[in-house]
């Protein structure tokens, strides 16, 4: 009878060993480090700390050589101090690093205004203040950066047209706990952003109050319709922190969001949105403007950015000029409107080749969602009598999720409210929300007809 082998650990060769382990997690790894004295001194191998140090806390060898310390040693370092937000760091710190990159080329000034990370001892006392928990994704890129300077251009995107600006700072968390909400339909309800010309804030909430959910993100706006001022629908901008955060910069890196004159603006282009007739292109981008907005009532404010160009290998006869434009406007309910005017925001662009012409313009509705679409006419600067259309592309225009206040929510169920026959038809979506802002002006215009203000305000169409 043949003699059994014992399969014995110590025996074994080290690199199988050692592929095995750096498949293990750094709590597996940790665990297995107390079976024997061999996995002991295979778990503390310096190239699987450096794989968990790169992936959890993103270090470089350059940073471990100016630590002077082994790759297990700077683990253990930065997950004392770092440890609860070692499911979220990784995600944010990288999202910061890219932000940073991209602004040094772009818009050098916002760097300037970022402020140091934050201290646990720092955001445990704004915890104390406040009476409630922050989320530890907040927590965790507020260790990184601590907001921004209140400067404008803000860190969280700019929108201007001819007569309204907006430019939202990040609130450093000081300022965000100075603004803490405790009042009747805003209960529990932190501010994220602050813009100064308009008052506008993002805010999040910190317990699931009053119809919202923990870690909502929202524009807040009060519904105009009812009598009780607790009454504030939401505009949603995000379900968590980390979603919120990481999605715009993904927005601002990868361009989606457009720099114009060192701010980021938020538009947003479908890249379905271009149109080519001949030599010209036009493309377009749009803005959802929740400081103009409402649910009740429904009134939803867009502006687009239209950008024209004239190939540069045109021939120099290709040279036009634009002289009126035409728009399709079909809403939700599948209502069409037709409107025609002359150029475009007054102007009356030449085209060259090569040349490029941008405007923006803005637009208003009462359903959900609407998309336009139309064509200019031209004519050449060499023969006048030749006159041909460019098509402008069909864009689409969604308002972002809304949720409704509780007090309509409940006065709908209970049918107390006064104000039931005042509710939009196409307001049939449990997940309604809206969102606000604390700009006292367009509170004001929110109680009049916009539209008979067309002719001082921005024109429905242009």
């Amino acid at each position: 009878m043949a003699a059994s082998s014992e399969l014995r650990l110590d025996l074994l060769a080290s690199d199988p060993l050692l592929l095995i382990l750096s498949f293990l997690d750094f709590r597996d790894l940790v665990h297995c480090s107390y079976v024997n004295r061999r996995l002991n001194e295979l778990c503390g191998h310096n190239p699987l700390w450096k794989r968990l140090c790169s992936k959890h806390w993103l270090l470089t060898e350059t940073e471990r050589l100016q630590s002077g310390v082994s790759w297990p040693c700077l683990f253990i370092q930065h997950y004392s101090d770092l440890g609860r937000y070692i499911q979220h760091y990784s995600v944010l710190k990288r999202r910061w690093d890219q932000l940073k990159d991209f602004l040094r080329q772009t818009c050098p000034r916002m760097i300037a205004s970022l402020k140091e990370g934050v201290s646990e001892e720092e955001l445990d006392a704004i915890e104390a203040q406040i009476g409630c928990k922050l989320p530890d994704d907040y927590r965790c890129s507020y260790r990184i950066h601590n907001g921004q300077k209140l400067v404008v251009p803000g860190l969280m995107g700019s929108m201007s047209l001819s007569n309204h600006y907006r430019s939202e700072d990040l609130l450093d968390v000081e300022t965000a706990a100075g603004g803490f909400q405790q009042r009747k339909g805003m209960k529990k309800c932190l501010p994220l952003t602050f813009c100064f010309h308009t008052g506008l804030s993002q805010y999040m909430a910190l317990e699931p109050a009053e119809g919202r959910n923990l870690s909502d993100i929202f524009y807040h706006c009060p519904d105009q319709t009812a009598q009780d001022p607790s009454a504030i629908d939401m505009f949603i901008t995000g379900s968590s922190f980390l979603e919120w955060f990481t999605s715009y910069v993904n927005n601002v890196v990868t361009g989606e969001y457009p720099i114009i004159r060192d701010q980021i603006f938020r538009y947003v282009h479908d890249k379905r949105c271009v149109a080519t007739t001949d030599d010209i292109t036009v493309s377009v981008s749009t803005s959802f403007l929740p400081e103009l907005s409402s649910v009740h009532p429904p009134h939803f404010f867009f502006t687009y950015r239209i950008r024209i160009q004239m190939a540069s290998s045109a021939p120099p006869e290709a040279a036009c000029q634009l002289d009126s434009r035409y728009w399709k406007i079909t809403n939700a309910n599948g209502n069409v409107e037709e409107v025609r005017g002359p150029g475009v925001v007054g102007e009356f662009p030449v085209m060259t080749p090569g040349k490029v012409h941008e405007y923006a313009s803005c637009t208003t509705f009462s359903t959900t969602s609407e998309y336009m679409e139309g064509h200019y006419t031209f004519h050449r600067l060499a023969n006048k009598e030749e006159v041909f259309h460019v098509t402008i592309p069909r864009f689409h225009m969604v308002c972002p999720p809304f949720r409704e206040s509780l007090v309509r929510s409940q006065g709908s169920a209970n049918c107390t409210s006064q104000f039931d026959d005042d509710d939009d038809d196409d307001d049939d979506d449990d997940d309604d929300d809206d969102d606000d802002e604390d700009f006292n002006g367009n509170r004001d215009l929110r109680r009049i007809n916009m539209a008979a203000m067309e002719g001082s305000r921005c024109p429905r169409h242009i």
